[in-house]
């Protein structure tokens, strides 16, 4: 059987993850993502926001990651479109990913893994709510370090959950770096895991054949951890079974 198509969605043009003297905006990806999809067996394509053609696209793809990133715009959620920590927006990006996921919820059968900004897009676009900042309502932030980059902090994962099973795990060592966090859970989403201070680490869908959204950083330590690799595994490997090789002849 060939390999699946993981669709893997990138960053707005305007996010600052290249610098170049020739050009201005990119739409790109951190490599990690396309590693680990790599590693898992899957061939990995990048989906660049600002696509509206999903009837199109979606069925070429065996399965998607929605990726990490800016902040989601409050409006989306009726949140507070003026809190002075919110990170610029990408309305772009947004209509993209918000749409893609209702309709790969609505369709209900592809494989999707969403990562921090992706589990956020998840529980926005079922009708959930977000936080705009986790230190408005914790007294300590163990999500990022001082400077606002990459915590190693412990999450406690449901044992009857979808993610303990995939990861074989209910304590795990996680790279975190979110300074947003889910507020209302969408109706029909799961609460799987959780960090110290209560905030909500992972969703599930019990309806969905295989949906994971966590709020940490999976590819970060993907390579050295195979706890982390195997939710790509486990991405995979249901994308290549759900996958149909053309009839020849």
């Amino acid at each position: 059987m060939s390999k699946p198509f993981i669709g893997i969605t990138t960053g707005g043009r305007s996010e600052g993850y290249i610098q170049s003297r020739h050009y201005d905006e990119f739409f790109s990806v951190p490599t990690p993502y396309v590693d680990a999809v790599r590693r898992a067996g899957g061939i990995p394509l990048l989906l660049p926001p600002g696509e509206d053609a999903w009837e199109q696209l979606l069925p070429a793809l065996d399965g998607v990651i929605i990726t990490g990133g800016t902040d989601i715009d409050p409006a989306e959620y009726g949140g507070d479109r003026w809190n002075p920590h919110l990170l610029p927006v990408d309305g772009e990006r947004d209509l993209s990913e918000l749409t893609m996921a209702r309709r790969l919820l609505d369709e209900g059968e592809k494989p999707l893994l969403c990562i921090c900004r992706g589990l956020q897009v998840l529980n926005v676009a079922a009708g959930g709510t977000l936080h705009e900042h986790i230190p408005d309502i914790q007294d300590e932030d163990i999500h990022r370090n001082e400077a606002g980059l990459w915590a190693m902090q412990e999450v406690h994962v449901n044992a009857d959950s979808l993610i303990a099973e995939v990861m074989g795990l209910t304590r795990l060592r996680t790279s975190s770096g979110h300074h947003q966090a889910v507020k209302d859970v969408a109706a029909g989403l799961q609460v799987a895991a959780s960090a110290a201070d209560g905030i909500i680490e992972a969703l599930e869908l019990p309806s969905h054949p295989w949906l994971i959204a966590v709020q940490w950083h999976p590819e970060v330590t993907a390579a050295d951890d195979p706890s982390q690799q195997a939710l790509f595994d486990a991405l995979v490997a249901k994308a290549r079974a759900g996958k149909r090789d053309p009839v020849v002849g």
